[in-house]
């Protein structure tokens, strides 16, 4: 009997010993299996997302990406209506060759206008003429009165004609002035008419560009998240048609410690290593490392409080690496970020020699 319990106690601390070991070893590999100047954090891959969107307010006309579509920059991706706006096009082109008309009729008002000051200074020219002449034998009367050569009737009529032909000069002069100022808004309507092309035709531009914009295509590489809208909804300007997501622009974030992410710097290496495919170790770098702590107790007063601070860190993937996987590459997946703290670190085996090339 005594036997049987020594032997009962020898197994009981046989199976004590190796869960222990086990337990110790799991530990091990979870918390502490990590090398010094190697550390870990829990991540989710995420990339930008990108809205689709109307810049005018309008009617869907089609959508010609499905949702898991990958798409191209430039790539077209839906078409909003365009009636509209192709009539008034048409009406600022009306405009714009109206005006131009006008800008001719303008300028033949100048020439006119011209044409008359012309007149106006051959005018004055005729009539300083005839008061220069006039003005002369006004003089030989004043002379000829002394000796009786003429009468005064004659003196008084010569007297009348030069008052007349100044009088007549003087109207010549207005008349140059009155041409001068019609020929300044002639010339004043000339330029309005050239503004009002040129408005119609900045309008014909804007129209065009409104046109253009109706066509909506992707700004880069990517795939199609969700749609938004469908063909037939009217949309104000913003309204929102597609969901896209730039699978050249894909990283990891997770969260490391206060002690820990503080020895992060921008260009470290970094191993990923995702849930779906733990067997393959994808290489990134470290391109951002959050100033200020997510998650934060109440009080950080003492140095314990103050470690349990954890730092925001992201982790990107080459451009390259993600343009050769494009067609496996997905957001949301979870997994875990090594990110090398010592450059001098060696990488553990199982994230050295799985890398995804």
């Amino acid at each position: 009997m005594i036997k049987r319990l020594k032997s009962g106690w020898l197994v009981f601390a046989i199976i004590l010993l190796l869960a222990g070991g086990g337990y110790y070893a799991w530990q091990k590999l979870k918390l502490g299996g990590l090398p010094d100047g190697i550390a870990s954090g829990n991540g989710r891959i995420e990339a930008i997302e990108i809205d689709i969107s109307t810049k005018i307010p309008g009617r869907v006309r089609e959508i010609v990406a499905n949702e898991g579509d990958f798409v191209t920059a430039g790539q077209v991706l839906a078409r909003m209506d365009t009636e509209q706006l192709e009539a008034q096009r048409r009406q600022a082109e009306a405009q714009r060759d109206r005006a131009t008309i006008g800008i001719d009729t303008a300028k033949s008002v100048v020439t006119q206008r011209e044409a008359e000051r012309t007149a106006a200074v051959a005018v004055i020219a005729q009539r300083e003429a005839q008061l220069d002449a006039l003005d002369r034998k006004l003089v030989r009367s004043e002379q000829l009165i002394k000796t009786s050569a003429v009468s005064q009737q004659i003196l008084d009529d010569d007297r009348a004609n030069v008052q007349g032909a100044k009088a007549a000069v003087a109207a010549a002069q207005a008349q140059l002035a009155a041409s001068e100022a019609a020929i300044s808004a002639a010339k004043a309507l000339v330029i309005d008419a050239g503004a009002a092309v040129a408005a119609a035709k900045a309008a014909i531009e804007s129209i065009t560009a409104d046109i253009n914009d109706s066509t909506l295509k992707s700004p880069r590489d990517g795939r199609v998240q969700y749609r938004v809208a469908q063909p037939g909804e009217v949309l104000s300007a913003g309204g929102r048609v597609l969901n896209l997501v730039d699978l050249g622009d894909v990283y990891m974030t997770f969260f490391l410690p206060t002690a820990q992410a503080g020895r992060v710097a921008i260009g470290s290496e970094v191993r990923l290593v995702l849930d779906a495919a733990p067997q393959s170790v994808i290489p990134a770098k470290a391109s951002f490392v959050a100033d200020v702590a997510q998650f934060t107790p109440k009080t950080v007063e003492t140095e314990e409080e103050r470690l349990k601070l954890m730092f925001r860190i992201k982790a990107h993937i080459s451009p390259d690496l993600l343009r050769k996987y494009i067609q496996q590459v997905k957001t949301g997946l979870p997994g875990m970020a090594y990110v090398q703290l010592d450059p001098k670190a060696e990488w553990p085996a199982n994230l050295k020699g799985r890398l995804v090339q």
